[in-house]
């Protein structure tokens, strides 16, 4: 921790130096932002993609006035600090899962619905609607964020030792899933017995039998290895995978109107394109998956159903916490 805080201070330093740097004078000078982006992911991954390409295109469209290093893998901080750090202005750019955001900003647990929508595509268009869209970067701002945009690694799925075919198979899972309350409660809904772990546990807790199942998007399942310690993958496709591209907002004020536009320029550009990597990469990891012998199982509209008519009691909880017109506009209600 106290390396991390020691990268941090150093950019925050450096960040400032900059900006002293371009006002001392009486004469106007061109600004050069050199500026950081924290993730707690990989670089090999849909947000690794995610990140470089938002990071590309700003350079591109300011012509190399304004430039982005990336720091993946939480080199600078977990998800938590990272976030703590945007919010204070020390770090300008952030990329992750909407999951943990929800301590800070409780009613984007509207995302923690859970089987909302029968395919991804159904869920992007219900972030891109524009009226759910602003409601949505209002909460970010309340935070003290600017969204910048989103895009996503698919569906979460669950894998598993044992073949998931109706609904009373979920009873007694002990299933890994995130430090989220309503992740929780939707698997203890369906009967299986979930618990929060740390992912750096997960491949030894599916190993050792601590756990039997986990759940995470396809891309994360690969990359991690889970699928040699699992015989199946159960398509649950019981959330959308959101990630968030947020920068603070006391970070963006202090950007010309041009160089906020570049920075919104090029987050549009990169959702588009995540997206589509998205939707190939998941593609790819089935092959994978289906090459090394873990087999692939869609879940029926039967078994889809009767999840979602189980986990209705999440579903009024988050009502209660995000407000029914938020996930009336969310959900198509």
């Amino acid at each position: 921790m106290s390396r991390k805080r020691g990268i941090l201070a150093s950019l925050v330093i450096g960040f400032v130096s900059i900006l002293l740097c371009a006002c001392a004078g009486s004469e106007p000078r061109s600004i050069t932002y050199n500026m950081c982006l924290g993730t707690s992911s990989p670089d090999d991954t849909v947000t690794g993609v995610f990140a470089e390409k938002f990071a590309n295109e700003v350079k591109t469209l300011s012509g190399g006035k304004m430039t982005i290093k990336i720091y993946s893998n939480s080199t600078i901080g977990n998800d938590t600090e990272l976030l703590e750090s945007c919010r204070d202005g020390d770090i300008p750019f952030v990329i992750q899962n909407t999951a943990p955001e929800t301590s800070f900003m409780p009613k984007l647990s509207v995302f923690d619905i859970p089987c909302s929508f029968s395919n991804i595509e159904e869920a992007r268009k219900a972030i891109d609607n524009p009226i759910f869209y602003k409601k949505i970067e209002n909460i970010y701002k309340s935070g003290d964020y600017k969204l910048l945009g989103m895009s996503d690694q698919g569906f979460r799925v669950m894998s598993t030792n044992k073949k998931i075919e109706k609904f009373s198979d979920f009873k007694g899972q002990k299933i890994r899933t995130m430090e989220n309350s309503y992740h929780l409660a939707f698997w203890k809904s369906l009967g299986a017995n979930p618990t929060p772990m740390a992912f750096s546990e997960v491949y030894i807790g599916l190993q050792q039998h601590t756990i039997d199942a986990e759940e995470n998007p396809l891309e994360v399942i690969v990359s991690g290895k889970l699928y040699e310690q699992q015989k199946y993958i159960i398509q649950t496709n019981h959330l959308p995978h959101y990630i968030s591209l947020i920068m603070s907002e006391t970070f963006y004020n202090k950007l010309s109107s041009d160089e906020q536009e570049i920075c919104k320029k090029a987050a549009k550009i990169a959702v588009e394109y995540s997206r589509q990597e998205a939707d190939k990469r998941n593609q790819e990891k089935i092959n994978y998956l289906e090459d090394n012998g873990t087999e692939v199982i869609p879940v029926s509209s039967k078994l889809h159903n009767e999840m979602e008519e189980a986990s209705q009691g999440v579903y009024k909880n988050i009502c209660k916490k995000a407000g029914k017109s938020l996930v009336n506009e969310y959900i198509g209600k």
